[in-house]
């Protein structure tokens, strides 16, 4: 009986560890513009307290600020509507999104890279029953702040997407 126990056990603690370990792995991102053609990549490494590394680097895109974001389903078929709304699993309003991320930056000539940390969201909780995915949007993200000035409150759009505009480019976030 002791013996069955122990190896009921270790296999528990087996199971955890790679458990862990898969949560512990770096997710790549291939994205690619409504041509199909690839513009660059992402990489998603989960770190300590929850935190996440987020390494991206693009070319070929229109320069100035772009918005970032995760969306909701891993799927990419022009215009990438197919990827649904911002990863929003606690239901907020725009800029709350667990999928917002900073702004992209695209140089003059084409390219950008950023690296930032985020503990909007775990990589674990991207891999639900239908994926995520990450899209590049044609415009800045203005994270739903309109001055009182030009309006009362940011309208539905605003808090939906933050006028994020289009969407360039998109990629699934994969497991390997």
């Amino acid at each position: 009986m002791r013996i069955v126990i122990l190896l009921v056990l270790v296999a528990l603690a087996a199971f955890a560890t790679s458990a862990q370990a898969d949560s512990a792995r770096a997710r790549r991102v291939q994205f690619v513009d409504a041509n199909g053609n690839s513009v660059g990549s992402a990489r998603l490494t989960p770190g300590g307290r929850g935190l996440v590394r987020v390494q991206v680097s693009v070319r070929g895109l229109p320069p100035g600020f772009h918005g970032f974001h995760v969306h909701g389903v891993g799927s990419c078929e022009p215009p990438f509507t197919s990827a649904g709304g911002h990863h929003n699993p606690a239901g907020a309003d725009h800029p709350g999104h667990a999928g917002d991320m900073p702004l992209l930056y695209v140089t003059a000539g084409g390219i950008a890279r950023a690296e930032f940390v985020t503990d909007r969201f775990d990589v674990a909780s991207l891999f639900d029953s239908d994926g995520s995915a990450i899209i590049i949007h044609a415009n800045a993200d203005n994270y739903a702040n309109i001055p009182t000035r030009y309006a009362a409150a940011p309208d539905a759009e605003t808090l939906r997407t933050g006028d994020a505009g289009p969407r360039i480019a998109c990629g699934v976030i994969e497991k390997t």
